[in-house]
């Protein structure tokens, strides 16, 4: 039986995952070996291994870029999950927030900041790539990293101020370099005498 996983991304992202000319959907086909079925009426998407690809596990990985896509990446941003290392993270601000149009939209506001610039340093800070589209904020990042991303996003969410959740994500880099300067530690070596 020929192997096939189906994702429902909203009609408005059709367009970016397809690109200009087909270009981002060709990309996506070309590094994973599959082959994308898009319906632009209803947004499905269905993705099956070409013949040559032998790994039925991609279509985990295929499902992540499209569903990141989905979620307001642009194909390029998306395509970071093709490491490994890379996981998907989406959190729905009604979790949080509830229903408010207006609750939802202060915080998304919180998120990105002034002229994105909370949203880039938040990326910088936790080497992380975040994404806000409708009611959701989707992070892209390493399995080390996300659940810090998460912690720093739920900080911003819950009402903590700015400075507050800069000082936790600045405060655990240092922990973090700490820990891998320790780990790495190699004692300086002693000249040889003859």
């Amino acid at each position: 039986m020929e192997q096939k996983t189906y994702i429902r991304i909203p009609r408005d992202r059709v367009g970016v995952l397809i690109g200009p000319q087909g270009k981002d959907k060709k990309r996506i086909e070309s590094a994973l070996k599959v082959t994308l079925t898009i319906d632009s009426e209803t947004g499905n998407v269905e993705a099956t291994p070409q013949p040559s690809q032998t790994d039925v596990s991609v279509l985990f990985t295929v499902k992540n870029i499209v569903h990141a896509v989905g979620r307001g990446f642009s194909p390029k941003r998306a395509l970071t999950l093709l490491d490994e290392d890379m996981d998907l993270l989406v959190l729905d601000l009604e979790d949080y927030v509830g229903t408010s149009r207006n609750a939802q939209n202060r915080v998304k506001g919180r998120i990105i900041g002034k002229e994105g610039k909370s949203r880039a340093l938040l990326e910088d800070l936790t080497e992380c790539l975040y994404s806000v589209y409708g009611s959701t904020v989707t992070i892209i990042g390493s399995f080390e990293m996300l659940p810090v991303a998460k912690k720093a996003l739920e900080m911003l969410i819950e009402g903590a101020f700015h400075k507050t959740v800069w000082n936790h994500l600045y405060a655990y880099r240092r922990k973090m370099k700490k820990e891998r300067g320790e780990l790495w530690y190699e004692p300086p070596r002693r000249r040889e005498t003859r």
